[in-house]
């Protein structure tokens, strides 16, 4: 039973490549981790509309969406991101952490070619 211009929210999350599966975005959709218009809902089955607003949380991030179509397939990314505008705050550049500790050139270990140097003073003396 499908109303006119309304469509299953996991659908739609499939359809906008927001998850890998239809699987996936059931229990997304069913963890409570979807809101529509603020409400939290608890079901894949729920109907969603054109206008709507929906806040999906996701491991690392929240996505907010505005629906701007129902799509009728899972097509390539092109024509999914055609299915909303993403309202979205912008993400926040990371840190860049050094790996291990920093030094200035010259400092610390000798490299092979200062060895070679080195021995090559002590074979002169």
């Amino acid at each position: 039973m499908t109303v006119e211009g309304r469509q299953r929210v996991d659908k739609w999350l499939f359809f906008a490549r927001v998850v890998k599966s239809r699987t996936l975005a059931a229990k997304l959709a069913q963890g409570g981790k979807v809101r529509v218009n603020r409400n939290k809902i608890d079901q894949a089955s729920y109907q969603i509309k054109v206008g709507d607003v929906l806040t999906i949380t996701l491991e690392r991030r929240i996505l907010i969406y505005r629906i701007l179509e129902t799509g009728e397939r899972r097509g390539p990314a092109p024509e999914a991101r055609l299915l909303y505008e993403d309202l979205s705050p912008p993400e926040e550049p990371r840190a860049i952490v050094a790996v291990g500790p920093v030094r200035d050139p010259g400092s610390g270990r000798p490299t092979k070619r200062d060895r070679r140097a080195l021995n090559a003073l002590d074979d002169q003396n």
